[in-house]
């Protein structure tokens, strides 16, 4: 009860914060907007992919990681400067339940974000959810859902104040944003160390596979270590965003701090 009660909390404050609202939830959508009216929506790729079908889950990855690395790290280094951390350490609160109902009121607002982008996207631009891939994409929202919690935690334990979580997560996430495959359209050739940077990094791999579960063209499950033209595969990714997860939360529970900056 502790936990359900405390992570509806967390959720309401989500709310009364019109600026993380908009760019959680409203900021994909008008992004989703913009370049399908831009680029108009023909098909993109050579597997008749077109601009919304790319866009649209494009677009959901990016809210769902604002929510998760951006959201979660900044308003939890704000309740560590202001001092909520310490009084709530100070409560029979225990701190795991508290951390753990932060982290699930920020993933249930990362799958809304996600379910909104992705219904405005089938709804007015003709985007195509494919059933063979569904379970793909879900087990890929949860596992990401939790990875990015992970590191946002992280860059609050790494970070001394708010101040710098907010110029860390913004300098971190939208340059990335732009090498990762998330607002790059399909026939750019990025730079040979774009992409090997893009490869050592989470995002990419997130944005890459929860694009291919909407590509027609592949077909399967997707819960294979090999795919092709034509085989959808999803389990590397999984298997990077699983060891990106397990080593930030194993760095962030030693490192976290509950008392603001001395300084």
């Amino acid at each position: 009860m502790l936990l359900l009660f405390e992570t509806f909390h967390q959720l309401r404050l989500f709310m009364r914060r019109p600026a993380a609202v908009f760019f959680v939830a409203v900021l994909p959508l008008v992004l989703l907007v913009i370049f399908t009216e831009i680029f108009g929506n023909d098909p993109v790729s050579a597997q008749g992919v077109t601009t919304a079908q790319f866009y649209t889950p494009a677009l959901a990855v990016f809210g769902m990681v604002t929510a998760c690395y951006t959201y979660l790290a900044v308003s939890t280094a704000i309740a560590r400067d202001t001092g909520v951390l310490k009084r709530v350490r100070g409560t029979p609160l225990p701190p795991l339940t508290y951390i753990s109902a932060r982290v699930i009121a920020v993933s249930v607002i990362a799958v809304l974000s996600v379910v909104l982008v992705v219904g405005v996207g089938v709804a007015f631009y003709k985007v195509e959810l494919l059933h063979h891939s569904l379970p793909a994409s879900v087990v890929l929202l949860i596992v990401a859902a939790l990875t990015f919690s992970a590191l946002g935690m992280l860059v609050t334990a790494l970070c001394k104040s708010s101040d710098t979580v907010i110029a860390v997560t913004n300098a971190t996430l939208l340059p990335l944003a732009f090498v990762s495959e998330v607002f790059v359209r399909p026939w750019r050739e990025l730079p040979t160390w774009m992409k090997w940077i893009a490869d050592v990094l989470p995002l990419k791999h997130f944005s890459s596979a929860f694009q291919a579960t909407f590509k027609p063209a592949l077909q399967g499950h997707g819960f294979v270590w090999q795919g092709g033209d034509t085989t959808l595969a999803i389990l590397p990714q999984l298997a990077i965003l699983v060891a990106w997860g397990i080593g930030a939360a194993v760095l962030a529970s030693y490192l976290f701090r509950w008392e603001p900056n001395a300084g």
